[in-house]
């Protein structure tokens, strides 16, 4: 394996992280700054998921937004539009839900290069699949004609979909991250596989491949079958577990930075993973290809971990139960340490 550091193959790719966290940093710092002339109403969760608005003494509205980046890429390139509508909608609602929040509503906003209503019906029946898998209503949305600004792979087919997602929450029923208590138990609900980030660097590790290509880490799928495989959406079976009497003390959609997603519920320990969840054959294929140090493939890519769930360890076993009963395979995958900011990886990964 090769790799000076853990960002050396995404920084290679295009993606540099902590170039990311400081724009970031830049809009936070003007942001916080509005004033509105009356009382702010946002609730203070600082680098969560969602972010919560009060609307009365009881009742928040959770709001997040996201997009689904460059797998358009991999869709824009094989024709293929039918599911990716599906990760808009998961991206957005596996953020709401970590608040504790009941996703009701996405919004859409779709830019596209040139309007071509065949292909914005295809990318619709994503949309549609994804809503009602999560149980949400789509009441509304934009479509922009920007051939100035949009690009295709290839021109001019090109577009870009993002969405926000809003729910409601009873303020005193929040998942903050708060509860998360040295030797909790950290339940992993499996990926499908890349899901919705990282394809910047999977895409650049994987240019030797045709899509029709079928290399034998895949089982017999191709590689754009792979590729566009859809996120999974873990809203009911999240919801499920909050209305049971298992208390829930975190709940994580492991996106972007993998693992390390946990560090947005409580700074102040530790997560120690100590019996990973099997990792799809595409992460395989992109760290043989692409010559990318184990432990980066962790810190980039959710390595078949989609979300996670902190209980206490001694109701592990029924939240589990109550979670693989939507997604099979669901397990116990580590435990809440007291090593600050830690996250304690399996050997393969150090």
């Amino acid at each position: 394996m090769t790799g000076s550091s853990n960002a050396d193959a995404y920084a290679a790719s295009g993606v540099d992280i902590p170039a990311s966290d400081a724009t970031v940093d830049a809009i936070v710092g003007v942001l916080r700054t509005i004033q509105t002339g009356r009382a702010s109403r946002v609730v203070d969760l600082p680098g969560h998921y969602a972010s919560v608005l009060r609307v009365t003494d009881e009742l928040g509205i959770a709001i997040g937004t996201d997009g689904v980046g460059s797998k358009l890429v991999v869709a824009e390139e094989t024709g293929r539009l039918e599911t990716i509508g599906i990760d808009c909608i998961a991206m957005n609602v596996n953020d709401v839900v970590c608040v504790g929040a009941e996703p009701i509503a996405v919004l859409d906003y779709l830019a596209v290069e040139q309007a071509d209503p065949a292909a914005a019906a295809a990318i619709a029946q994503g949309l549609k699949a994804g809503a009602e898998a999560a149980g949400v209503e789509i009441p509304g949305g934009e479509l922009a004609v920007l051939p100035e600004l949009i690009r295709g792979h290839p021109s001019p087919h090109g577009f870009d979909l993002c969405a926000s997602c809003f729910g409601t929450v009873a303020l005193d029923q929040l998942v903050t991250g708060a509860r998360v208590a040295v030797g909790d138990a950290l339940i992993g609900l499996p990926s499908s596989g890349i899901h919705s980030n990282g394809y910047t660097l999977a895409r650049r590790a994987l240019a030797s491949l045709g899509y029709d290509d079928t290399p034998a880490e895949l089982g017999g799928a191709t590689l754009a079958d792979a590729l566009l495989e859809p996120t999974v959406i873990y809203v009911r079976a999240a919801l499920e577990l909050l209305r049971s009497d298992v208390p829930v003390h975190g709940l994580a959609h492991i996106t972007g930075g993998g693992l390390t997603n946990l560090l947005r519920l409580k700074k102040t320990v530790g997560y120690a993973i100590e019996a990973p969840l099997a990792v799809p054959g595409i992460f395989t294929l992109v760290q043989r290809l692409g010559g990318v140090d184990a432990r980066e493939m962790w810190d980039v890519f959710n390595m078949g971990c989609g979300f996670v769930c902190v209980v206490p360890a001694d109701r592990a076993d029924e939240a589990t139960a109550i979670l693989a009963a939507h997604h099979p395979g669901s397990a116990r995958i580590g435990t809440v340490t007291d090593r600050a900011g830690a996250i304690g990886y399996p050997s393969t990964a150090a």
